[in-house]
């Protein structure tokens, strides 16, 4: 790609579900927090992860979701698979609250577009394979 008479080597992104196109110069990917996907040896281990028991701290709701969001933003998929696993309800259980459910959603998201690209497969699909990994537990 050229840019302002200079010849630059980008990584191009695409988000299909945004419409959107990122362009990263090759020498700045580190820097801008752009990594390589998670091995399968990562996903399979955040997968046995969903199959745990959750872990819910006694603390309060605001300084959780502080290390929930703080978790979702590493994008570790372990991490990201813990926050679905400690918000994830099952039928019978009572209700989550609205920043719950949000911030619930937000790390299925991520792990099911992380786990899609590794798979080759779509977004619905591998919500779906968490799902049967998070009722297996």
């Amino acid at each position: 790609m050229s840019a302002a008479g200079h010849t630059l080597q980008v990584i191009v992104v695409t988000f299909d579900e945004n419409r959107m196109t990122l362009r990263v110069p090759v020498g700045k990917a580190s820097s801008s927090g752009l990594r390589k996907l998670a091995s399968e040896e990562a996903m399979k281990e955040a997968l046995d992860t969903l199959k745990g028991r959750a872990r819910i701290k006694r603390t309060m709701w605001s300084r959780r979701a502080q290390e929930y969001e703080a978790k979702i933003n590493s994008g570790d998929p372990v991490a990201i698979a813990e926050v679905v696993r400690d918000l994830h309800r099952n039928a019978g259980q009572p209700d989550q609250s609205f920043s719950e459910r949000q911030i619930y959603e937000q790390a299925m998201d991520r792990l099911a577009a992380e786990l899609a690209a590794i798979d080759r497969t779509d977004k619905a699909g591998a919500t779906e394979k968490l799902l049967q990994h998070l009722k297996a537990a």
